[in-house]
C-alpha cells in the first residue's frame, strides 16, 4: 500500500465514520420560491435586453414572419460564409442568407466545428431578470459541442419563452433534458481583473428575440 492510497484510506474513513454519526432522518429542503410573476411583454422585453447586452450580448428583435431576413443580416455582418445549424432547426429561418449552411450530425468531432463560423440555434426558454437562455438539447437547439465550439452563437428566442424570474422559467423545462444555461458570451476575469472573453464557449453571442412568438 502507498502513501497515498493510506492517506486517502484515512479520509474515506472519517467521512465514513462521520456520517454514521449524522442524523438519519431526512432534511426538508423549503422550496416555496417566489412562483407566477409575469410583466407586460414589453417590460418583460425591455428586462431581458437590458440584462442580456449587460453581459455584452447583442439583441435584436423582429417579428417570426422577419426572421429570415433577420438570421440573414446578423449573419452578414458577421461575416460569416460557413454557418452550422442543428437538425430540427426550421430550414426557412435560412432562406434568406446565401452561405453554407452546414447540418450538424452527432457522428461530427467536436473539434471539427470550430471550422464553422457561426452557429444558429433555437431555445427552450429564457429568465428576463437575469438575462439567461435555456437550452434543453432539443432537436432545434443541437447538441451542446454545437453551441460551445464555434465562436459565434446566433440564438433564437421567443418573447412567449421568455419568464420573469427563475423558478418561472424552470418550470417550463423539462428535468430530465440536459440544460445548458447561458447568460452572455463566454468570460472571465484574469488576475488582474480584466474581462478575458471567449474561454469556454463563443466570444460573440447574437439573441434575436420574436416579439410575437
Amino acid at each position: 500500500m502507498t502513501t497515498r492510497d493510506t492517506a486517502r484510506d484515512t479520509v474515506l474513513g472519517r467521512v465514513h465514520d462521520a456520517l454514521g454519526l449524522a442524523p438519519r432522518s431526512p432534511v426538508a429542503v423549503p422550496r416555496d420560491y417566489r412562483r407566477g410573476r409575469t410583466l407586460p411583454d414589453d417590460e418583460r422585453l425591455g428586462l431581458f435586453t437590458d440584462r442580456l447586452v449587460d453581459y455584452q450580448a447583442q439583441v435584436h428583435t423582429c417579428t417570426s414572419a422577419e426572421t429570415p431576413a433577420t438570421l440573414a443580416s446578423v449573419l452578414t455582418r458577421l461575416s460569416a460564409s460557413r454557418v452550422g445549424f442543428p437538425a430540427g432547426l426550421d430550414p426557412a429561418w435560412l432562406v434568406d442568407w446565401h452561405g453554407e449552411a452546414v447540418e450538424d450530425r452527432a457522428d461530427v468531432p467536436a473539434p471539427d466545428l470550430s471550422a464553422l463560423d457561426a452557429v444558429v440555434t433555437a431555445s427552450a426558454a429564457g429568465c428576463a431578470e437575469t438575462g439567461t437562455i435555456f437550452l434543453d438539447g432539443s432537436a432545434d437547439q443541437g447538441r451542446r459541442a454545437l453551441t460551445l465550439v464555434p465562436d459565434a452563437h446566433v440564438c433564437v428566442v421567443d418573447l412567449s419563452q421568455v419568464a420573469v424570474g427563475v423558478p418561472e422559467a424552470l418550470a417550463r423545462l423539462v428535468p430530465e433534458r440536459p440544460t445548458t444555461l447561458i447568460s452572455g458570451p463566454s468570460a472571465t476575469s484574469d488576475i488582474e481583473l480584466e474581462r478575458v472573453e471567449g474561454v469556454h464557449g463563443p466570444r460573440t453571442l447574437i439573441v434575436v428575440v420574436r416579439t410575437d412568438a
